[in-house]
């Protein structure tokens, strides 16, 4: 059995603002309408929502720039973190998102962990690029290169 929900926020994979839908009952009363994601559909549902729609859209496209500017501070960003590592170049622990967003903070840009998107740690010395998810529509790619902890001079090269 489905129902017919009005979306009064962007759902990844459902529909954006406003969107009619339709879905299941228990998505809808377990997921959508707790966190108050969408609302069933009615006269004064709908006579709401499109008072409410072009404010909507407003705010969202303000978000969406605000992250736009932040991905482009974020990709002129290069992160040099200082590791232990062993002989074959393989860190003695790893990198995580944790230890990025601390990078970036240190270069004035926070971020908070859980955007940013790595399928394992970074357990090698050298450079990777990091996906950070700022927005449902806008990611940045940060350049973060791991180097020796003893190697302070090249940390320092690297940084300028």
């Amino acid at each position: 059995m489905s129902v017919q929900l009005i979306l009064r926020e962007d759902v990844a994979g459902l529909g954006r603002i406003g969107d009619e839908v339709h879905v299941s009952e228990g998505y809808a009363r377990n997921y959508l309408l707790p966190r108050k994601l969408g609302e069933p559909v009615s006269k004064a549902a709908l006579k709401r929502m499109e008072a409410k729609k072009l404010l909507l859209q407003q705010q969202h496209e303000e978000r969406v720039n605000v992250a736009k500017a932040m991905a482009e501070k974020i990709a002129k960003t290069a992160l040099v973190i200082p590791m232990a590592a062993g002989e074959n170049d393989k860190l003695y622990g790893s990198v995580g998102a944790a230890q990025i967003a601390e990078a970036l903070l240190a270069q004035g840009i926070e971020v908070e962990r859980n955007i940013i998107v790595l399928d394992e740690p970074l357990r090698e010395l050298g450079s990777s690029e990091v996906e950070i998810k700022l927005h449902s529509e806008v990611k940045a790619i940060v350049k973060v290169k791991i180097v020796r902890a003893d190697d302070k001079a090249a940390a320092e090269s690297a940084k300028a």
